[in-house]
């Protein structure tokens, strides 16, 4: 794949994942909020799931944006390296379709699946 494209590729992964980050941010700050002011018993109501699971929903979300940073980080830095695109358990070239779908993936397509 072109330097050029992954770059692109890569910043637009980056740019998505940081704006989700921040909407899930303030996502999760407003359930806290709007806990503060409820009753505290909501593992009894029958409407729905409670304030305690959809944090943790939110808060796992979270986690998962910031590895998926984490992994577009590692991504640009084999990029830097030269080494971009080469699946780093076999080192065989990674298609570039499959980059263009997943530009921060270090596997190529066998080796994610085993």
């Amino acid at each position: 794949m072109d330097e050029r494209v992954a770059r692109e590729l890569l910043g637009q992964a980056r740019s998505a994942a940081q704006q989700r980050l921040r909407d899930l941010g303030a996502s999760f700050e407003d359930i806290v909020e709007a806990s503060r002011d409820s009753n505290g018993d909501d593992e009894h109501d029958s409407e729905g799931v409670t304030v305690a699971a959809t944090r943790a929903q939110v808060a796992a979300l979270i986690a998962a944006d910031r590895r998926k940073i984490e992994e577009i980080e590692r991504a640009t830095q084999s990029l830097n390296a030269g080494t971009y695109g080469r699946c780093v358990k076999c080192g065989t070239r990674i298609p570039d379709r499959r980059l263009e779908a997943r530009p921060a993936t270090p596997w190529c397509v066998d080796c994610a699946r085993g």
